[in-house]
This record gives structure tokens, C-alpha cells and sequence, in this order.
């Protein structure tokens, strides 16, 4: 099954609809285009009516499709800190066989004692568990002055049914927004220091493994950026790392990888790569066929 375009679930921020999934797609990972008039395709009815940081899976036996989201609306006017001390710990789940016909949205709680939100939920098969690792945040709190941002962790197959959840990541620092990329000698992790505002890339040999961090002089002067999401390009030898400039709100910008072990990051032109019409914050990028990106464009219509 040659994959050569992209899809790219994602938010467009705090705005009317805006808490929503919204597709967009391409056929280089670099220049996109709209879906469905940028309006929403899917929208969460439950839980903080809402569905942010949106991240995509295919299952790589039955070859369904898993969409999982933050169940939060900050334009609900309930505030940051409510969702940090009281959110929910759910998840918004769609799954689909084709990409353009959903079932309803299932709220799944996943989170924590002493937690407040689910943050940016993001998953990756576990090719020995024959199971998806589902990984996020959420702020523990000790007592009501001092908490602290950690990655959690648990199994699931089919995205129904959750093991009980364990700590993944932890460090001296908060952390949040962490993505997970499969490479031929092992595993690449990148992930929100949320103290600085930057990203840090990991390496470990095993998926759930000790990590190490990997010296990049481009990520230690990236400063606010969030959400990091990696896929290989059309070549299938060159990462693409695309961070949300949120601090500026900038929006996306796009990164080339060609040794990850390296840390070496190229920063393109702003000529070189386009992000379309939206700002388009925290989402997740799958890499479809050219039958699947004919039939999102068919279905939803570019624009």
C-alpha cells in the first residue's frame, strides 16, 4: 500500500468551531489545503463540548482509523487554570474505516487520581504488545499550590477498552506535548519542556525503554513552540518536524530531519513550505494513499 499524501487532523484555535477537528491535506507534507470550507468535519457533543490537539492512527491489522482528542473547550470561558486543577480525564474518540464516514464521538476516561486535564492524547503501535501505546499529559497536584506536568501512559487495541495508567515520562522540568516516531534503529521522542518553551528530542531502542537525550543546537534556541509532530516526506528518507509557534502565534513551521540521531534540524524559507488559509494549532499528520486523498477531496470538498 504506497502512501504518498497526508492528512492532517488538527484545531484553529479559541474561535467559534474553532475547538473542533478540521482536516487538511497534502501531497508533499509541505503545502496544504483546506477541507471541507475549513469548517469543522467532526465535532465532540460531549464531555467540555470540545475537541483539541487531535491525533490520528491507523491500525495497522484491521486498518481502521483512531482519531483521539483533549475533551476541552477554553471557549467555554471556564479558564486555563480550571482545566489544569478540575479538566476532564477523558479522551474524544472517532474511529472510521474509510476517513470520510465517522462513528459517533465516545468520551473515554483514561486520567489520573489528583489530576486535572488529558492532555494532547497521542498514540503509537507497540509491534511486541500488538497494542497501541496511548500517551499524555496531566498536571498532578501534591497540594493545591504545587503540581506538576508528567506524561502518562496506558494499552488499549481497540481504543474502548484502557490498561491501568502508568508514568512514561517524567523529569526535573514540566513537561507536555510529546510525539513518538518509529525509525529503523529505534524510537524518537519529542516533547514540550514546558518550562522553557522549548522541544527536546530523545532516543531509546525500545518503545518503552530509557531515553536519551539527543543534543540539538537548533531545538535549545527554538523558543515558544508546542505540539511537535515528525513524518517522513514523499522520500522516505527525510523527517519532517513541524512545531506551533504559538508564543508569536505564528502557527506551524516545518523542519527537515535527515539524521535524527544527529539532532540536525534544516529550517526552510517561508517560500518553501505553506500551511494554508488557517492557522492551524496542535494536531496530528498520518500518511494516506492517493485512493484515500482522492476520496477526502471528493467527500469534503478542497477549501
Amino acid at each position: 500500500m504506497e502512501k504518498n499524501a497526508y492528512l492532517f487532523v488538527h484545531f484553529i484555535g479559541e474561535l467559534e468551531d474553532g475547538e473542533q477537528i478540521h482536516f487538511a491535506v497534502s501531497k508533499d507534507g509541505l503545502h496544504w489545503k483546506e477541507l471541507n470550507q475549513s469548517k469543522p468535519v467532526l465535532y465532540s457533543h460531549l464531555g467540555e463540548m470540545g475537541a483539541r490537539d487531535p491525533f490520528i492512527v491507523r491500525h495497522p491489522k484491521n486498518g481502521k482509523f483512531y482519531i483521539i482528542a483533549t475533551d476541552l473547550r477554553i471557549a467555554s470561558k471556564k479558564g486555563w487554570d480550571a482545566a489544569v486543577r478540575t479538566g476532564s480525564k477523558n479522551i474524544i474518540v472517532w474511529e472510521s474505516e474509510d476517513l470520510t464516514h465517522w462513528n459517533k464521538e465516545r468520551s473515554i476516561a483514561i486520567g489520573v487520581e489528583n489530576a486535572g486535564c488529558v492532555w494532547a492524547p497521542e498514540a503509537i503501535y507497540d509491534e511486541k504488545k500488538e497494542k497501541f501505546l496511548v500517551f499524555w499529559a496531566s498536571k498532578i497536584w501534591e497540594s493545591k499550590e504545587n503540581g506538576k506536568h508528567r506524561i502518562y501512559a496506558s494499552y488499549t487495541d481497540d481504543f474502548k477498552e484502557f490498561t491501568e495508567p502508568f508514568i512514561f515520562l517524567q523529569k526535573d522540568c514540566d513537561v507536555i506535548d510529546s510525539t513518538i516516531i518509529k525509525n529503523e534503529d529505534g524510537f524518537y521522542r519529542f516533547t514540550k519542556d514546558e518550562t522553557e518553551s522549548k522541544v527536546i528530542l530523545e532516543f531509546s531502542k525500545e518503545l518503552t525503554g530509557t531515553y536519551q537525550k539527543i543534543a540539538s543546537e537548533v531545538l535549545a534556541e527554538l523558543e515558544g513552540v508546542e505540539g511537535p509532530e515528525c513524518y517522513l516526506l514523499p522520500d522516505q528518507k527525510t523527517w519532517c518536524l513541524i512545531v506551533d509557534q504559538f508564543a508569536k502565534k505564528l502557527g506551524y513551521r516545518p523542519f527537515l530531519i535527515r539524521n535524527l540521531g544527529k539532532g540536525e534540524l534544516i529550517s526552510l524559507a517561508q517560500s518553501e513550505y505553506d500551511f494554508g488559509e488557517s492557522q492551524k494549532r496542535h494536531g496530528g499528520v498520518i500518511e494516506i494513499t492517493g485512493e484515500e486523498y482522492q476520496r477526502l477531496v471528493e467527500h469534503y470538498r478542497i477549501g
